[in-house]
């Protein structure tokens, strides 16, 4: 079994992918008006209208509801890219921080209030796992 994506349920599919765009500088493969999928070298973000919920389950899924998941992004430099964020995020919950797991973090809400962890390894042991998981 593999993961393959995490979608995310929006009532404004244009303005998510935008802003998926532009924190992550991948390009959007736009299916539809309702669903669009940024596609990494790891997985993919799957950005989705309502209008789609009623083909899984009506009711299933509300956008902007999130207050557990949380979207990772590994990035090469995570106080690279919060230089380049700040002025175009306006929802930051936590400047770059070394978590005690060995992962320097930048945590964020994305318009929805999606929370997003941009994160670089910097101790030996978090590179290794980080090495690990994505091959």
């Amino acid at each position: 079994m593999n993961l393959v994506s995490i979608r995310v349920i929006t009532s404004d599919v244009d303005r998510l992918v935008d802003f998926y765009e532009r924190v992550t500088g991948v390009k959007a493969n736009r299916y539809t008006e309702d669903f669009a999928e940024l596609r990494t070298g790891s997985g993919t973000l799957a950005i989705g209208s309502t209008r789609t919920v009623p083909l899984f389950a009506p009711g299933s899924a509300h956008p902007a509801d999130n207050r557990s998941a949380v979207i990772e992004f590994l990035v090469d430099d995570v106080d690279a890219v919060h230089r380049d964020l700040t002025g175009f995020v306006d929802d930051i919950v936590k400047e770059p921080t070394t978590m005690p797991w060995g992962n320097r973090a930048f945590l964020f809400r994305d318009p929805d209030g999606n929370l997003v962890n941009f994160f670089t390894p910097v101790t030996p042991k978090a590179v290794e796992r980080s090495t690990a998981a994505t091959g």
